[in-house]
């Protein structure tokens, strides 16, 4: 049995030398076979003091310049990605025994990106967006419902503008692993990097297990 074929139903582990295409395949089958948001993803930063901290996130795009999620500002990922800006992303998709990992840069999207997001979430998303003061502390759920009225009393009817502290980030991958799980542990890892985000080509080398 040869340890560059991935033994799921979902064919060779096909190398090719672009990481993005590997993950668009990877994606397509995740879509196919996870119950719940395969656009679900762990995303890790640094606090000032050097702690790490991990949640779950939503990726909302992926092209060749990198991989983009949205959040408060103001939050704790808000302020950790703004004040040290490297964060590291993790995939796990259960249904596929399929991991992928992704490390880089960190950079804002622009206003009229974030805007143009905005505007596709549905309203009772854009309205809590303008009412929660995300990962700071909460009295008591009243609290956040009031806001949430004020809100809703606010914009009424109309359109509802995205927030200045609301926005996306983009991390532009610096390396990226795709992990496949294989019987006895003897997982198929391979790898793909480069040493700056002007660099095309990519170096590939497989791990051990």
């Amino acid at each position: 049995m040869s340890l560059t074929q991935d033994t799921h139903t979902h064919g060779p582990l096909v190398e090719g030398d672009d990481p993005f295409a590997l993950f668009r395949d990877w994606f397509a089958d995740a879509q196919a076979s996870e119950p719940n948001d395969p656009n679900g993803a762990a995303v890790a930063t640094v606090d000032a003091s050097g702690m790490p901290n991990v949640r779950m996130v939503l990726v909302k795009s992926v092209d060749p310049s990198g991989f983009v999620f949205y959040t408060n500002l103001e939050s704790s990922k808000g302020r950790e990605l703004t004040e040290n800006p490297r964060a590291a992303l993790l995939y796990h998709w259960k249904s596929l025994r399929r991991q992928v990992r992704v490390q880089g840069a960190v950079t804002r999207v622009s206003d009229a990106e974030a805007d143009a997001y905005f505007a596709t979430r549905p309203r009772d998303s854009q309205i809590g967006a303008w009412a929660s003061a995300q990962s700071r502390p909460m009295e008591g759920r009243f609290v956040f419902e009031r806001e949430i009225a004020k809100y809703v009393a606010k914009f009424g009817f109309g359109k509802v503008p995205r927030p200045s502290h609301w926005s996306g980030f983009r991390i532009e991958p610096l390396h990226f692993e795709f992990w496949s799980d294989r019987p006895f542990r003897l997982h198929d890892r391979l790898v793909f990097m480069r040493t700056d985000l002007k660099e095309n080509a990519w170096r590939k080398e497989r791990l051990f297990p």
